[in-house]
């Protein structure tokens, strides 16, 4: 038991950044976010045991933290998400220092995406190889070149549009 216990520890340690940061990217929310962090670990814990070597292990958490995610999207209530999502942001970007002020944009430009988009922008924001991204989300690395390129886009366009505001 104390070996899972370490092994679970450095699992944690080694992944829990990157995959708060995608739980916010769909989220918006601080506290939403923490929630599914701590769901899509106690998943992993739960899982440890059947985890078997195909994938590398982060490749795996991400599945399971993709899927906490969207059935947490999918629970919530859309209209009433999409009405709160720009109030947080915009008071979060006011408590934010003016060097995060950008940050925050970014977000709330990714909080605007599809839920496939912000998933695979937040997996290249972690930087995140390719092939690993590519695996994640189901889709050739061809594929998956061109979307990234349209999701930039699109947020680019997101961007510009509340800089003019």
């Amino acid at each position: 038991m104390a070996a899972k216990d370490d092994a679970f520890r450095q699992i944690f340690e080694s992944n829990s950044k990157k995959i708060y940061r995608l739980c916010y990217g769909y989220t918006g929310d601080e506290d939403s976010a923490n929630d599914l962090l701590q769901e899509t670990f106690v998943k992993v814990w739960q899982n440890l045991d059947k985890f078997r070597n195909n994938a590398m292990i982060s490749t795996w958490i991400y599945r399971i933290a993709v899927n906490t995610c969207l059935t947490y999207l999918r629970s919530e209530k859309r209209q009433a998400k999409e009405e709160l999502t720009p109030q947080l942001a915009e008071t979060r970007r006011e408590e934010l220092s003016e060097k995060n002020e950008q940050v925050a944009l970014l977000y709330k430009c990714i909080a605007k995406l599809e839920e496939s988009e912000r998933i695979i922008i937040t997996m290249v924001l972690d930087e995140l190889p390719y092939p690993e991204i590519a695996d994640i989300s189901g889709i050739s690395e061809g594929n998956l070149r061109v979307k990234i390129h349209r999701i930039k886009q699109k947020l680019t366009d997101l961007y510009n549009q509340y800089e003019k505001l």
